[in-house]
Parts: structure tokens; C-alpha cells; sequence
């Protein structure tokens, strides 16, 4: 997913579907990096190092100048509009403001010092309540109307595209409303945004911990536990980052250790956020309500290729149909491991699958039907091994080549700066950062924030795109390197996907650059890419053994692949359920968050959620650009796996050629064609979803050609 964003509410006042991701560029907040940018590109880096009070006087200065471009336009005679001060004024401003904007709140989620996390939150704040005010200016609207019926013919295809969005996010936005209802709007959608950064604040500010023995950590590898923190006791000391939350969860043979870390897990934040959330859905359906839409769901994906929710449901239920006797099996299998393990031990079998029963048996399944040693396969997986083989992947497939900024500014010294240039040409492409470690108070996911559109400025140069990859991988520790999981490399690999999206990008405005394309197409190409992982060549290049550097075996390797398919239906039924929960939730103009994901998770998944947690509190998709699109996921991954097999698959899943095509195709017109078009033109044909279902290990022969 993408990141450090805006936002939803803000991005969508600005006309911008977000993705977990965030986009900026140069003024006041930002610095030429070190050496120099190929002719013809500027290359210009935001500061990390202000303090709370140069953010505040920025973020003051970009709202001082971003609203006297809105009042240049707004006080234009309507018969004077014209492109150049009109249009393309208002495009060099969201430049500007794009840019600007990301060096003041991107810090929150990043930033080692709390105060500076807690002035980029009020920069963040302020900025959101800007963006209504910007979506709602009426004159702006009336001028950009006006040019609209008097456009020349001599424009081109992305100012029409332009154009055209404007027009309708001001309808979106309700400015052919009435005074009335335009106020009341606009008073909501601050609300909202303040709202959603107060959710995500304070899952990024959370530091819960448990404390168990060793015992009760029964089944961990050695390497795990060397590398966590004790307590003067001697117990070990264990958060809810992901890089000990999951190896718990999946490796523990201790039911209790795992149910208080599950428990503990989908109860962060629950007193804080659940009304939290409960008040989004209630102001987002008034919203939608006031624009005359039937629910907020049917508003957010009118922009999106499913166009409206009975689309998406139609797809949840025809996926949900078919996986639902491939879970019922995966089922019974793991109750069945469950009851001969409980009586092994001489322990209670209570005849069902705990929420934290699920992770464990899953990975148990994965061990007993193909055998996938994970203590042996991490050791094949150091950080380094997979970098250097995941850069060499990339640059192949794509013609690139990457090399390290020396010396450069960064926000913590764990973080390292990145050129990409064209293999070909040598012209730089962009720059990506890398940090990829937890500490107190950065973002808990894996994200792409985009940090500067790819994009023409006014002076006709292309801006050089800059995107930041945030992970939480294990830190390195006593004479132990970071040791991937799998599932970890997968990660790796998908949020890089987004980086070459947003380094790629080649369009005219930063309206439409990068990741910056339908929701529901955005997870397409770094999904795509995901795919490598699986493949034998690619995994021989990002990986070898961290003690001597030999390969791995090529036995392991097998089952590792053959894997893939374990868990098909639970897995993606998992997603099926965080999917219609959205869905449930934003069609609806309020909601018991909590029991409306209990209820979900029972019926589809079969499996309860524990009692006094709430999952949806900590779902920060629901707070960030996800809201009424959850479905992305799925719904992206048929399109993905139709470009995958189909072309690389079938041409060579590392020739060049089809890699610089889909470069070219896919990549570097982010969002100045429509995902459809996009796909129709690197396809040669409309997608299906065949490859969807080959990839889960599926048989659906009956309409496997159907567009979604």
C-alpha cells in the first residue's frame, strides 16, 4: 500500500484518491541533494532536519501562498479565463502544493523526535482543513466552468482530462449546491479529516508490550528471542510491531501467549478510535447523504472502475461463493491438527478455531503438507541479500539502474537515499529513500509514500519523482544480520512495486502522477511484481545463506513454491471479510463497528473474533484512504495476474523487453489514462480473470473471460 499520506478527506478535496502514499516537491521546505540532476530534470529534496517551529512558519507560508493563487483565479472576469490562468495556473499551484506539503506532514510518521512528529500532526491538520476550504471555493468552480465551455481546440489530451476532473470534483464537492448546504459540507469534511489524522496518530504513537518467559515463548527459534529486549527478571519483553507480533502468532505453542498477544493486538487504541470511527461513518454518510448519493460507499467509488457498491458486491459474492467450500475443507483440516496437538500435550480441545488459533495452524498446515522449513528458509533471506537481488530484479526488468547518494540528508541515520537512472540514456529517473526498521513512534505498516510527483513544472523540466518506502523489518543484532521471513520478501518486492510506479511517472501535471490512478488499479502493478517471489531464478538472486552465502537447497526451494497455494481459501477469505466489513460499514449511515466485524468474521470466515476486541479500531485503511475500497486488494490482484501470466509468464518473467513495454505502458502514465485503457493496450485484449483463479490453485472453467 502506499503511504505517509493526506488524509482521505483531504486528498479528495484536493481531487486526489489517495493510496497509502504521499506525494512532494521544492520551496521553502526542501534542498538541492548532493551532485547534480541530468539536463533537463530538477532534482530538489525536502529538509528532515526543522525543527516544530520552521514547520509551523512553512506550513503557514504554503497556505499564504497556495491561497492567493485560488484568489488570483477566483477574481478573474469570468469572459478573461483562459488555460494559462485558469488551468495551468491552478495546476502549478497543486504542484507546488503537492510538493511543499509532504516535507511538513510526512514527518509524523517518520521522525525520531515526538515534538517534531507532533507539529508535522498539526502541519497535517491545518493543511486538511486548507484543502476544504480549497474544495469548496465557488468562484474557482464558476472560472473553471466558464473555461470549460470555451476551450480551444488546440489543447491537449491531459489538460482535457484535467479539465474535466476539476469540473466534476467541484460537483463532488456539492459548489452546484446551495449556500446552505455547500457550508455544511465543507464544516463536515474538516471534521472528518481531523477525525481520520486523529485515528492514525494514535496508532502510530501506540507502544503496548507483554512480558513472557521463556517458556511461554515455547516454539520461537533462538534467533528470535536473542534478539528481543529482557526485563531485569529475565522474561523477554515483546510488542505488537509486526516483526514479533507475527513469528508469535505463527510459530508459539503456547495457546495462552498467543491469545493475550491476539487480544492485545486488536484492542490498540479500541477506547480511543472506536468512537473515532464510529463518528467517520456517521459524517461521511452525512456527506455523501448531502451530495445526494445512497451511501458514502456509492460517492468513493464513483471515481473507480467499479463505479458503485452493488459492482463490488457482485465481486466480493461471486468470490466469496467460490472459496467457501475450499475453507470448509482448509477447516476441518486445521481442527483436526488442532485436536490431535490439544491431546498430545494433555491439553482442553474446545471443538473450534480461536482468532488465535488461526495463524498458528495455518503456518502448521504449511509445515505438515509441504514441509517449508521457515527456521532453515529464513536464514537464506538476510536484508542485504534480498536488496541487492530485489535492485537487480528491478533494473532488469524495467532498464533502470539505482546507486546510493553518499552522505545524504536523511531523518534517521538507519535511512539511505537512492538515484535511479535510465540504463540507456543515464537520464535520472528519480529518487527513492529506504527505511526499513521499527522504532519508537514511526509508521507500523510496510507503506510507499510518495514524496514527489514526476511531473512538468511550469518552466517545461521534469520535476524528479521522490518516494519513500517505510518497512518494519528486524533489526540487525548480536552478530545476526536482518533475517527475512517469506512473507517478508513478498512485502518487500510489493512495496517497491509502488516505488518504481512513482519514480516511472512521466505525465504533465502532478494531478495524475505516480500512484495517483483509480483506487481499485492502484495495487495493480506492485502486486504484479509480487509474483517474482515465487519464481525459482528471482529467488536464487535475493537470496543466499547469511553464514556462508551458499544457495538454498534446491528441495527447499521446491516446496517453498509449491506452497504458494496453502491456506488458498482462508486467506483470501480473510480478505473477503475486511473487504464487506468496509463495505457493510460505509453503506451505512452508522454502525457497532465491532459487532459488525464479528458478524463478517463468523459467517465467512468461520472463525469468532475474541471477545472485548474490536480489529476495525486498529484498521488503519479505514482512517487512510480506504474507506468504501478495501476491495482494492482483490479486485486489482484478478488484473495483476492477467498482466502476469499472460505476458511475462508466457515471454519470460525477466525479459527486458516486456518489462520496458510495461514500463512504459503501465508505469509512466500513472494516472493520465484510464486503468482499463491501460490494461486493454499492454493485454492486446480485454482482461479475465482465469490466471486469478490458476494462481490460487482454483478450477473455474465457467466464465473465465468476463471483464469485471
Amino acid at each position: 500500500m502506499f503511504a505517509s499520506r493526506v488524509t482521505a478527506a483531504a486528498w479528495r478535496a484536493l481531487g486526489r484518491e489517495p493510496v497509502w502514499r504521499m506525494t512532494i516537491l521544492n520551496n521553502s521546505a526542501v534542498v538541492p541533494a548532493r551532485g547534480c540532476a541530468q539536463a533537463g530534470s530538477k532534482r530538489n529534496l525536502p529538509r528532515w532536519d526543522m525543527t516544530p517551529e520552521e514547520i509551523t512558519t512553512s506550513t503557514e507560508r504554503l497556505m499564504g501562498r497556495v491561497k492567493k493563487v485560488y484568489d488570483d483565479v477566483g477574481s478573474l472576469n469570468v469572459e478573461d479565463v483562459c488555460v494559462e490562468n485558469t488551468l495551468r495556473a491552478l495546476a502549478n499551484v497543486k504542484l507546488d502544493y503537492a510538493s511543499s506539503r509532504h516535507a511538513l506532514d510526512f514527518p509524523q510518521y517518520v521522525c525520531p523526535s515526538k515534538e517534531v512528529r507532533s507539529a508535522s500532526t498539526e502541519a497535517d491538520k491545518k493543511l486538511s482543513e486548507l484543502d476544504v476550504e480549497l474544495s469548496m471555493r465557488e468562484d474557482v468552480f464558476q472560472r473553471i466552468t466558464a473555461l470549460q465551455k470555451k476551450l480551444p481546440e488546440n489543447v491537449s489530451a491531459e489538460e482535457m482530462r484535467l479539465l474535466e476532473r476539476l469540473v466534476m470534483l467541484g460537483r463532488r464537492n456539492g459548489l452546484h449546491l446551495s449556500s446552505e448546504t455547500r457550508e455544511q459540507i465543507k464544516r463536515t469534511s474538516k471534521l472528518i479529516s481531523e477525525l481520520s489524522i486523529e485515528f492514525n496518530k494514535n496508532l502510530n504513537e501506540d507502544n503496548t508490550f507483554l512480558v513472557f518467559s521463556e517458556q511461554q515463548l515455547d516454539g520461537l527459534a533462538g534467533s528470535f528471542l536473542g534478539g528481543l529486549e529482557k526485563t531485569l527478571d529475565g522474561r523477554y519483553k515483546v510488542t505488537l510491531e509486526y516483526p514479533h507480533y507475527y513469528p508469535i502468532m505463527k510459530r508459539c505453542r503456547d495457546p495462552e501467549t498467543r491469545r493475550k498477544m491476539e487480544t492485545a493486538f486488536h484492542s490498540r487504541c479500541k477506547e480511543a478510535n472506536t468512537p473515532i470511527l464510529e463518528r467517520l461513518i456517521q459524517q461521511r454518510s452525512k456527506v455523501a447523504t448531502l451530495l445526494g448519493y445512497s451511501s458514502h460507499a456509492d460517492y468513493v467509488l464513483e471515481l473507480n472502475m467499479a463505479k458503485n457498491a452493488s459492482n463490488v458486491a457482485a465481486f466480493l459474492n461471486a468470490l466469496h461463493e467460490t472459496l467457501k467450500p475450499v475453507g470448509v475443507r482448509e477447516r476441518k483440516y486445521i481442527l483436526a491438527l488442532k485436536k490431535r496437538e490439544c491431546l498430545a500435550r494433555g491439553g482442553h480441545f474446545d471443538g473450534q478455531i480461536n482468532a488465535w488459533d488461526l495463524p498458528y495452524y495455518m503456518n502448521q498446515v504449511e509445515q505438515r503438507k509441504f514441509a517449508v522449513d521457515k527456521d532453515k528458509l529464513i536464514e537464506y533471506f538476510p536484508l542485504h541479500a534480498v536488496t541487492e537481488g530485489l535492485f537487480g530484479i528491478y533494473q532488469d526488468l524495467l532498464g533502470l539502474r539505482f546507486s546510493e547518494v553518499q552522505q545524504a540528508h536523511v531523518w534517521h541515520h538507519d535511512v539511505k537515499l537512492y538515484a535511479a537512472h535510465d540504463a540507456d540514456t543515464g537520464e535520472e529517473v528519480g529518487l527513492f529513500y529506504l527505511d526499513l526498521h521499527p522504532r519508537e513512534g514511526k509508521y507500523s505498516h510496510a507503506a510507499c509514500f510518495g514524496l514527489q510527483p514526476g511531473c512538468r513544472g511550469p518552466d517545461g523540466t521534469r520535476r524528479l519523482p521522490v518516494a519513500a518506502m517505510v518497512a518494519n523489518f528486524t533489526k540487525p543484532s548480536k552478530g545476526l544480520p536482518s533475517l527475512l521471513q517469506h512473507h517478508e520478501v513478498e512485502t518487500y518486492f510489493h512495496e517497491f512495486g509502488h516505488v518504481m510506479h512513482e519514480l516511472c511517472s512521466k505525465t504533465t501535471f502532478s494531478e495524475f502522477s505516480g500512484t495517483l490512478v483509480e483506487t481499485d488499479f492502484v495495487e495493480v502493478p506492485s502486486q504484479m511484481l509480487e509474483n517474482w517471489v515465487w519464481e525459482k531464478e528471482p529467488l536464487r538472486r535475493m537470496s543466499r545463506h547469511y553464514k556462508d552465502g551458499t544457495a538454498i537447497p534446491d528441495q527447499l526451494l521446491d516446496k517453498l513454491i509449491a506452497s504458494r497455494v496453502a491456506n488458498t481459501g482462508l486467506m483470501n477469505l480473510r480478505q473477503v471479510v475486511l473487504s464487506k466489513v468496509d463495505q457493510s460499514l460505509h453503506s451505512s449511515a452508522r454502525a457497532d463497528t465491532a459487532a459488525v466485524f464479528a458478524q463478517h468474521c463468523q459467517d465467512i470466515l468461520g472463525v469468532p473474533a475474541s471477545a472485548g476486541t474490536n480489529m476495525t479500531a486498529t484498521f488503519g485503511h479505514l482512517a487512510g484512504g480506504y474507506d468504501g475500497q478495501y476491495y482494492s486488494y482483490l479486485w486489482s490482484e484478478v488484473y495483476s495476474m492477467d498482466i502476469y501470466f499472460s505476458r511475462f509468464k508466457k515471454e519470460g518473467i525477466l525479459n527486458p523487453e516486456v518489462g520496458k513495454e510495461y514500463r512504459r505502458v503501465i508505469l509512466e502514465a500513472g494516472g493520465s489514462v484510464d486503468g482499463m485503457d491501460m490494461l486493454e493496450r499492454f493485454l492486446g485484449r480485454a482482461p479475465c480473470r482465469e490466471a486469478f483463479f490458476q494462481c490460487k490453485g482454483l478450477s473455474r472453467t465457467q466464465d473465465t473471460h468476463a471483464a469485471l
